[in-house]
């Protein structure tokens, strides 16, 4: 669910850290702007073929970071046994709205430790979201986790972008307009502070209902790295893709769709 992408490096001051943020921070503040901000972001009947042809028919799908439901529905909608978890119960009231007849089973909670008991035939998690886990241990032990709840040969579908620059000594900040109307602008505020790590506001002011904050903070990772940590939990890259329709990943591609599988099994 994670809006950051690649971030334009400057000097190299010391830069702030968004205090008081937590693994619920970021649902609990997009909530309310999620499915109008980020209804096309990533191509949503792709991923549902993707996942069911990764899970089978009929399969068994856990999706991590659920949020408002935005990819598990269409899933739950094309057969699939979509199971979803969060930690903002803000996004998962949305995709009850969104889920009037509870095909979606919901857990709320934390997305490495509080996941479901499996097997499941597959899990997603989805753009960018592995990267709101904001220390790579805790990336690792998102990888163990899900390992242990997918059935042997179960599948692992990972979408982030790929970073531009790996220098993790880079710093910098950014401002930039998201978007404007005669009676509102939401400015895109943004500071890259090392080891891996950038975090952000969005600033929405309005006549309306004056200044919203939407805070967001990622500890990203290079497709090589995420390779490393799911050989790390029993699972083997399988493909990588440029996106969900299974265009061809080069070294110009800006993010990556990777499928990890557990040996044993099926594919």
């Amino acid at each position: 669910r994670s809006p950051a992408r690649r971030i334009t490096r400057g000097g190299r001051r010391s830069l702030p850290v968004v205090r008081g943020y937590d693994h619920r921070s970021y649902g609990e503040a997009f909530a309310d702007v999620y499915d109008d901000w980020y209804a096309d972001v990533t191509d949503v009947a792709a991923t549902v073929d993707r996942m069911s042809a990764v899970a089978g028919d009929g399969g068994r799908v856990l999706e991590l970071g659920v949020g408002t439901g935005r990819l598990a529905v269409p899933m739950a909608r094309a057969g699939l046994a979509v199971t979803g978890v969060d930690s903002s119960r803000s996004m998962l009231d949305r995709l009850a709205i969104a889920d009037p007849n509870r095909a979606v089973t919901v857990v709320c909670g934390d997305m490495v430790a509080d996941l479901p008991d499996g097997p499941f035939d597959a899990a997603l998690i989805a753009y960018n979201t592995i990267f709101n886990l904001l220390d790579e241990p805790t990336q690792r032990r998102c990888f163990a986790a899900v390992a242990a709840r997918l059935r042997p040969g179960g599948a692992f579908v990972v979408e982030a972008f790929v970073p531009g620059d790996t220098d993790d000594a880079s710093t910098g900040s950014e401002v930039r307009v998201r978007s404007m109307a005669v009676d509102h602008v939401v400015l895109s505020v943004s500071a890259e502070r090392g080891q891996q790590r950038a975090d952000g506001q969005f600033v929405e002011l309005s006549e309306s209902g004056g200044v919203r904050l939407r805070p967001w903070s990622i500890r990203w990772a290079t497709p090589e790295q995420l390779d490393e940590m799911a050989a790390g939990a029993g699972f083997a890259m399988e493909r990588r893709f440029a996106d969900m329709a299974g265009a061809e990943f080069d070294d110009g591609s800006a993010q990556h769709v990777t499928v990890y599988r557990l040996p044993g099994g099926s594919a």
